[in-house]
């Protein structure tokens, strides 16, 4: 199972069992092949049941587009981890339900990049040379030059929706012909569009613009349909349009109606809504259109690339809790998670012990930082909703992967917050919990080589280690409370590691925090809150 900083281990002490449904290249998977910690197991086209069935004892399984990973299948897959896709998309793979089981989904997202930019060229010169109808013709035993002319694309503007890694390697090929490439990617920095040569434009302009429209976007709820009748009336008169991405961003009807009416002058596909197309659809038979059967990843050197690129990912998301190849999941790469585990782990911690002090209800978790990580709060956040959440899930029902998610399930609200430099940490997390009828305020941090702190219990300051069981009392300041105490834990033959008591001011309200070797039994929890000096009881085991 995965651990608090992201890594797992062997079921038993034996070995990581990687379960193989789809054909990949063998070299493809020597990161596995050649470590002794994984065992690789062949179920090449299994379906259904016997899917199931194969998910069921394995820790990692590696897909390529054929099997389709879905809820059923994962209803036994109670070892299972990783989920890993050779290839960039994830639509044949369950994510909801993965996610919900805390199963990280791996994709391989670099390997076929210059594999499908090349596709894009080759879809973009046989569309406005219009060969394959030239190639046809040919066959048939015609010479019809006149028929087949063409349109050069020297001077042309070619529109990108989406400049990813696809999109930036399609830019650079048709700069080499000469063309202007403007791009619409809100993702895409000013500094990396400048040295692409490419023109950043919104949207509009870059349908209106557009000699060719590019598509380069992954199917998300927010790209579905993105490119619709709408869209294609406002393209330029006679131009053309290749997709290459996913079948679902482009409405097929709406193509084939502006195809008919003549508004644009071509298009080529290699993806489509529906795989494959019916042998009767329309753009079969239509010479102003170019159809290969999803062939962007389909080279031998992509097909050994994202073989490589996801056995790596599934071997480092087990051993090292890397995650960067995640879709659903922190993006936290291994060194990162490496040099971060202690504050993830005092981030559990924190959540553990904020969620004790709340009884166990918590509303809305609010977490601030302060320190060096200069990269996204969401590991921290994740790994403080895994504290949080434990409590009542039960252990490992809950992980880095499936935090957020199961929160959102529960209603609990969730925000960050980024401190300003603390000189008196170097690194420190705090947690705010509220749960309608109390709010609670937890803080901890690391001192000099990672060594955890607790130093904030609601408005008190302590220096406590997060470890072991955790008593929290809140008692009346007055003479001789810690030694009854003391002497009731002493009788009951519980060890206390840590004493740590503060108050705001002499007499009032104090609180302690005790490091305790062994969890009260509820006998000794009812001595103590029988004391009359003393107002609560809460423990914690961290």
């Amino acid at each position: 199972m995965i651990s608090r900083n992201g890594a797992s281990q062997p079921p038993d002490g034996g070995r990581f069992r990687v379960v193989l449904t789809d054909l990949v290249p063998a070299d493809g998977l020597a990161p596995l092949h050649s470590d002794d910690r994984f065992e690789v197991v062949e179920r090449v086209g299994v379906k259904g049941d016997d899917l199931a069935d194969a998910l069921a004892d394995a820790d990692a399984v590696i897909v390529r587009s054929s099997t389709k990973i879905t809820r059923e299948a994962l209803a036994r897959a109670e070892r299972l981890q990783a989920i890993g896709r050779a290839g960039v998309g994830v639509d044949n793979i369950d994510v909801e339900a993965a996610t919900e089981r805390g199963i990280a989904v791996l994709n391989a997202p670099s390997g076929n990049t210059i594999s499908a930019a090349e596709l894009t060229m080759a879809l973009l010169l046989a569309l406005v040379r219009r060969l394959p109808a030239a190639s046809r013709s040919m066959r048939d035993g015609e010479w019809d030059r006149k028929r087949f002319r063409g349109t050069e694309l020297y001077r042309k503007t070619l529109g990108l929706v989406g400049a990813g890694r696809i999109g930036g390697e399609v830019a650079r090929r048709a700069r080499a012909f000469g063309m202007q490439v403007i791009a619409y990617d809100p993702y895409l920095k000013e500094d990396r569009a400048k040295a692409l040569e490419i023109e950043l434009a919104e949207f509009d302009d870059v349908l209106s613009r557009a000699d060719v429209l590019s598509l380069h976007v992954p199917l998300t709820d927010d790209t579905r349909g993105l490119i619709g009748e709408a869209e294609l009336e406002r393209m330029r008169p006679g131009a053309f349009i290749i997709n290459a991405a996913r079948g679902g961003v482009l409405d097929q009807d709406a193509l084939l109606r502006a195809l008919d009416d003549g508004h644009l002058a071509g298009a080529a596909l290699d993806v489509y809504t529906e795989e494959p197309p019916a042998a009767d659809h329309p753009l079969r038979s239509r010479d102003d259109v170019v159809l290969t059967p999803h062939l962007g990843a389909a080279t031998v050197e992509a097909q050994h690339n994202v073989a490589v690129e996801v056995a790596h990912a599934v071997r480092a998301a087990l051993t090292e809790g890397d995650f960067s190849h995640a879709v659903n999941a922190p993006a936290v790469g291994g060194e990162v998670m490496r040099r971060m585990a202690p504050l993830l782990d005092l981030a559990e911690r924190l959540g553990r012990l904020g969620c004790a002090m709340a009884d166990g209800r918590v509303a809305a978790l609010e977490v601030r930082y302060a320190g060096s990580q200069t990269g996204p709060l969401s590991p921290i956040v994740a790994c403080s909703l895994v504290g949080v959440l434990s409590g009542n899930l039960g252990p490992g029902a809950i992980n880095m992967v499936n935090a957020t998610h199961l929160a959102a399930a529960r209603d609990l609200a969730i925000s960050e917050v980024r401190l300003g430099t603390r000189g008196d940490y170097a690194e420190y997390i705090e947690l705010r919990l509220t749960n309608g009828a109390m709010d609670v305020r937890v803080a901890g941090a690391l001192l000099g080589e990672g060594f955890q702190r607790v130093v904030r219990l609601n408005q008190y300051h302590v220096d406590i280690r997060p470890e072991g069981c955790l008593v929290i009392l809140r008692n009346r300041d007055v003479p001789g409370v810690i030694g009854r105490v003391g002497t009731i834990l002493g009788e009951a033959g519980i060890n206390i590691g840590e004493y740590d008591q503060a108050r705001m001011e002499a007499g009032g309200e104090a609180l302690a925090a005790i490091s305790i070797d062994t969890p009260l039994p509820d006998e000794v929890k009812s001595a103590l809150e029988a004391l009359p000096e003393v107002l609560s009881v809460r423990q914690v085991d961290l």
